[in-house]
């Protein structure tokens, strides 16, 4: 016996209803409360769709599904940070290295001809901080037009588009290095030159290099998506 298409839509609505809100884990989750189910009719064929959907739901324990978007979403995140760091490794390359290295010789230069190092950092810093967020300012609003006009939210879109983990992480080493009470010796302008470049790298990766791939990255993790979106 096989569920109707109106009670798969149930499974949906049923997900929702219990704060699963992507559309790539709700499916996850209905095709496994489906098989389920099915199973359980061909044991008890008088067993109602109601009855069966909650023995179902109780193997997932106590806190429903939370945790396995907890786990997706671990996953999608390790995923997302991957494709950075394959993004990166391209500037070390020849000929893109060469790019690299000037950029942080440019950083380096600014920083020594400098009277107040510790200020021009400073200022760096606020400039590196405000283009992230006005950027991601921008790529979150792109997603929501995005859900307005599908109704559909997938996750690794959503981290791509605004919500990872790595954006307020990839500023943390340069709030170290305004706190060094330490005489600016060469070594360390060369050391926050290095990070300085880094972390611009990574915000030009996070902004514009992955958003402009997002469409192939997720027909890549989703099979369904292509055929969600036609």
């Amino acid at each position: 016996m096989k569920l109707s298409t109106e009670q798969i839509e149930k499974l949906y609505q049923f997900t929702r209803q219990h704060y699963v809100e992507y559309y790539d884990l709700q499916t996850e989750l209905v095709d496994h409360l489906a098989n389920g189910i099915e199973e359980q009719w061909q044991e008890k064929p008088k067993l109602s769709f109601d009855e069966a959907l909650q023995v179902e739901f109780k193997k997932f324990g106590v806190f429903g599904f939370m945790d396995v978007v907890e786990k997706r979403t671990a996953a999608m995140n390790k995923r997302y940070n991957k494709m950075i760091l394959n993004h990166l490794k391209v500037y070390f390359r020849i000929p893109q290295i060469i790019g690299t290295i000037a950029a942080v010789g440019i950083v380096f230069y600014l920083l020594k001809m400098s009277l107040v190092s510790v200020f021009t950092m400073s200022i760096l810093g606020l400039i590196s901080i405000g283009f992230l967020f006005f950027s991601l300012f921008y790529l979150v609003r792109k997603r929501k037009k995005y859900e307005a006009k599908t109704g559909k939210k997938w996750m690794l879109k959503e981290i791509i588009f605004g919500h990872s983990t790595s954006l307020g992480l990839i500023q943390f080493p340069i709030q170290l290095f305004l706190q060094i009470d330490e005489p600016l010796v060469d070594i360390w302008l060369i050391i926050f030159s290095v990070f300085f470049v880094l972390i611009f790298i990574c915000e030009y990766i996070i902004i514009f290099e992955i958003p402009s791939k997002a469409e192939d990255y997720l027909k890549q993790t989703y099979p369904e998506y292509e055929f969600s979106e036609s």
